[in-house]
């Protein structure tokens, strides 16, 4: 599997997970402001102060159904061997399928103990109360901004209260084929930064008969396209959650540049949705640009000869599309004290040892743990550090992405040329904006 993580689509275009939430399992008629009793908070120091209770066992959800499963699951072995008392049951469950099973399991007292999810996710999943705040953890820890990136750590509140701890950061970057960048007479050891050079390599590629970057009117929408838009100064939904920028000039440039590619035949046209991986390690690609989560696959691929970089500036800045898989503690209707702290030692303690995760290609979200020896190895995943400034989050918007399906049907209408480009597009901002006007009412936004 070449994508362990659906977030390669941004925001998990055309998988709907989010939409899940608020669809027929929702806590409460009325809109997320309701739901399950609860039992109090946990008592102690949010996991700082260890576990010396009885021995419990902790459920973990988590979406991981790819290559990196089994990665968390080796970091999961780790923390019940350093604690013993402790044992953790991973399951790993479609993202989709997932985020239509939590709020029912909330709902009816088997909620897991612990949950990974992304941060696009956290303000529906707080909104609807599915999820607790977990500033004890915060607190008793002594987590603090200074030890995380600015925009990751905000991504993790909702309202004031902060309902995650970031456990990575995974910005999109640019993978390069030194093979074909050497058969085309470009440089391997420079991959471009600026759009002059990305198109200088395109142009090179094409007088050899080679599509450099294969372009799907499947996913192009995704980190793809949106790594552009955020450049140029858009964005996919507002801050304040009551407008969608898909019809905006940003947007509209994007498509039209990534549409081009196709038009003037440095790209196949109907190139299928994993397209730019399939032509990439198979050396028929000069590019891919991908999520950090894409380096183990690059890894594995016989014969493949590559290299990872920050993502071109094809815009007017530096920005990039990124996600970050946040650890949360989902509501429980009769909490049980020895679990709850149990669960915040876990989570604790993950976040400590989270250089194991780069593994998985994943960039550490703490600073201290990006500053340690032990990441120093992890070469290629460094590479997407360097764009840690650059990463620019989904908002805190509740219901956010209702509107990707909308986003999605036009991308494919617009880059298929079945419509014109701005048209779709606005088209598709019109009814992205409905859907969060309707959010707003439904969230009491």
């Amino acid at each position: 599997m070449t994508t362990p993580d659906p977030v390669r689509l941004g925001r998990r275009t055309l998988f709907g997970a989010v939409a899940g939430v608020g669809a027929g399992l929702a806590l409460s008629a009325c809109g997320g402001t309701s739901g399950p009793p609860q039992a109090g908070p946990a008592t102690g120091k949010g996991g700082a102060e260890g576990y010396d209770g009885p021995n419990v066992e902790l459920q973990y959800w988590n979406g991981l159904t790819g290559g990196d499963g089994p990665i968390m699951k080796k970091l999961a072995q780790k923390f019940m061997d350093a604690n013993p008392k402790i044992k953790i049951t991973t399951t790993s469950i479609a993202w989709a399928d997932l985020f239509q099973k939590l709020p029912a399991a909330v709902q009816s007292g088997r909620a897991p103990d612990v949950c990974l999810m992304h941060t696009g996710d956290i303000a529906t999943n707080a909104a609807r109360r599915v999820v607790q705040p977990i500033d004890d953890v915060v607190a008793g820890a002594k987590l603090s901004a200074a030890d995380y990136a600015e925009q990751v750590w905000k991504a993790s509140f909702y309202q004031d209260k902060q309902y995650a701890i970031p456990l990575d950061i995974h910005p999109a970057g640019l993978y390069y084929n030194k093979k074909v960048l050497t058969q085309v007479g470009a440089d391997p050891t420079k991959p471009p930064t600026t759009m002059d050079e990305f198109m200088a390599v395109l142009d090179k590629c094409k007088s050899k008969g080679v599509k450099g970057y294969w372009v799907s009117a499947l996913s192009v929408g995704g980190l793809v396209a949106q790594s552009m838009i955020f450049q140029n100064g858009g964005y996919m939904i507002s801050d304040d959650g009551a407008k969608t920028g898909f019809g905006d000039q940003p947007a509209i440039d994007a498509i039209t540049f990534f549409k081009s590619l196709i038009d003037k035949d440095y790209s196949p046209k109907n190139a299928a949705g994993d397209g730019d991986w399939v032509s990439f390690s198979n050396s028929k690609a000069a590019f891919m640009i991908n999520g950090p989560w894409m380096v183990t696959p690059c890894k594995q691929a016989k014969g493949l000869e590559w290299g990872c970089a920050p993502i071109p500036v094809l815009g007017s800045k530096e920005q990039t599309w990124a996600g970050s898989h946040c650890f949360t503690l989902p509501r429980q209707v009769n909490q049980d004290q020895n679990k709850a702290t149990a669960a915040r030692v876990f989570v604790n303690w993950m976040s400590q040892n989270s250089v194991g995760w780069a593994e998985a290609g994943m960039v550490p979200a703490r600073k201290s743990v990006r500053e340690s020896a032990d990441f120093e190895k992890y070469t290629e995943v460094k590479q997407f550090e360097k764009m840690i400034d650059w990463a620019h989050f989904p908002p805190n918007v509740p219901g956010a992405g209702d509107t990707d399906p909308e986003w999605t049907k036009a991308i494919s209408l617009a880059v298929t040329g079945k419509k014109p480009i701005d048209q779709a597009l606005k088209d598709a901002a019109q009814k992205g904006d409905q859907i969060l006007a309707a959010n707003q009412k439904k969230y009491g936004g």
